[in-house]
C-alpha cells in the first residue's frame, strides 16, 4: 500500500480501485491465521505444496506472522482509528532504540513543521502492560516529543501488539525510514539480546544477517554506556569509524575519557563533533622522531647523515662529496667493532 494510500484510508478519502491482488501475493509474508485482528489485511493461505514443514519452517512461519502484523501496523492499515492522545501518557518503549542528543537541531525543525502543517502521519502506541490507562511507544518518539512541546495532542493509532510485536514495529520502522546512526542501531540489537530476545526475532527486527547482526552487538558491548550517552548517535560516523572507535576504547585511559567528557566545551558541541574529539582523543600517539644529526669534515662539508630510533642507528653517507667513503668504513667495520669491545673490557 503507498504512503498516499495509507493516509487515504486514515482521514476517511476512498482509495482508488485497483486492481485485484493474486491470492499469492501476500502469502509468504503470513503465517497460519488464527488470529483476526489483522485477518482483513490477509490473503487465503498458500496451497499445501508451498508450505514449510518441521521445526525450520515453524520458526520461519512464526517470524513472517510478527513481520506481517508489524508491516500492518507500520503503514496503518485502512480501517485504523486514529485518536488523539495526550503526549504526557505516553512511555517510551521497553527497548530504546534512540540516543539521546541533548543538542538535537533536527528536533527544532520538526517541531515547527507540525506546528505550521500539523502532524501528519501517526505514531503507533499500544496499551502499556503494567500501567493502566498509559501507552507504550511503537514507533513515534520524535513526533511524541515535539506534541510535548507544542503542549498539543499528539495523533495516535492504538494497537495491541505483544513484546515480540512492538520491537519487530520499531525495527522496521527505523529501517525504513533509515534515520537510526550505527550506534543506535548496535545498542537496539544489544538491548534485544539482553532482554532475551532470541537472535532470530532480532535479526527480524534489524533486517540484518547473523553476521552482521554479531557486529553490531560486539561494537555495543565495547563502547561504555556513559561514552554512548556523551557523543550522542552521530549520525555521520558510520560502521568503519564506530568500529575503530571501539578497539580504541579496549586500551584507553579512563582518565582521558573522563576529562574530556566533562569539558563544558565538547559538550557544547554537536553530536558528530563530539564523536570527532573522543576519536581523535584515543588516537594513536605517533613516535616522534629524533631530529637527524649530519657529520660535517673539517671543511664544513655534510658528509654523513645520522638518524636515530629506540632501536637502531641508521648512517648514511653523501657518495657525491666524497665517493668511496662508505665502501671504506664497511671494509674497516670488523677493526672498529674489535676496537670497540676491547675498549668495553
Amino acid at each position: 500500500m503507498s504512503r498516499r494510500s495509507n493516509l487515504d484510508a486514515l482521514f476517511g478519502a476512498k482509495p482508488a480501485p485497483k486492481p485485484a491482488a493474486s491470492p499469492d501475493a501476500f502469502a509468504d509474508a503470513n503465517p497460519e491465521e488464527k488470529a483476526t485482528e489483522f485477518a482483513p489485511a490477509n490473503p487465503p493461505a498458500p496451497p499445501p505444496e508451498r508450505r514449510r514443514s518441521g521445526a525450520i519452517g515453524a520458526m520461519s512461519n512464526t517470524l513472517r506472522g510478527l513481520a506481517a502484523k508489524a508491516d500492518a501496523a507500520a503503514i496503518l492499515e485502512q480501517g485504523a482509528a486514529v485518536i488523539d492522545l495526550d503526549p504526557s501518557l505516553i512511555d517510551a518503549s521497553f527497548i530504546a532504540d534512540r540516543v539521546a542528543d541533548a543538542n538535537d537541531v533536527g528536533l527544532g525543525s520538526l517541531v515547527e513543521s507540525i506546528r505550521e502543517s500539523g502532524q501528519q502521519v501517526p505514531v503507533l502506541v499500544r496499551p502499556h502492560p503494567t500501567a493502566s490507562g498509559r501507552y507504550q511507544i511503537a514507533f513515534g518518539r520524535r513526533r511524541t516529543r515535539a506534541a510535548q512541546v507544542l503542549e498539543r495532542p499528539v495523533r495516535a493509532i492504538v494497537r495491541p501488539l505483544t513484546d515480540a510485536e512492538l520491537v519487530i514495529a520499531q525495527g522496521k520502522e527505523n529501517l525504513e525510514r533509515r534515520d537510526l546512526s550505527y550506534i543506535e542501531r548496535a545498542f537496539f540489537a544489544l538491548r534485544l539480546e539482553e532482554h532475551g530476545f532470541p537472535r532470530e526475532t532480532i535479526t527480524a527486527a534489524m533486517g540484518v544477517g547473523k553476521g552482521d547482526l554479531s557486529t553490531l552487538i560486539s561494537v555495543a558491548r565495547s563502547v561504555p554506556e556513559d561514552v554512548l550517552t556523551a557523543i550522542g548517535p552521530a549520525p555521520a560516523a558510520g560502521r568503519p569509524r564506530w568500529m575503530l572507535l571501539a578497539e580504541r576504547i579496549k586500551g584507553a585511559e579512563r582518565a582521558v575519557l573522563t576529562r574530556l567528557m566533562g569539558d563544558p566545551a565538547f559538550l557544547a558541541k554537536g553530536t558528530d563533533e563530539r564523536f570527532a574529539a573522543i576519536f581523535a582523543a584515543l588516537a594513536p600517539k605517533q613516535e616522534r622522531k629524533p631530529k637527524a644529526q649530519v657529520w660535517k669534515d673539517d671543511r664544513g662539508r655534510k658528509l654523513a647523515r645520522v638518524e636515530r630510533s629506540a632501536d637502531r642507528v641508521a648512517l648514511a653517507f653523501d657518495e657525491t662529496l666524497e665517493p668511496g667513503l662508505a665502501d671504506y668504513v664497511l671494509d674497516r667495520l670488523p677493526e672498529i667493532l674489535a676496537a670497540y669491545r676491547q675498549s668495553k673490557g
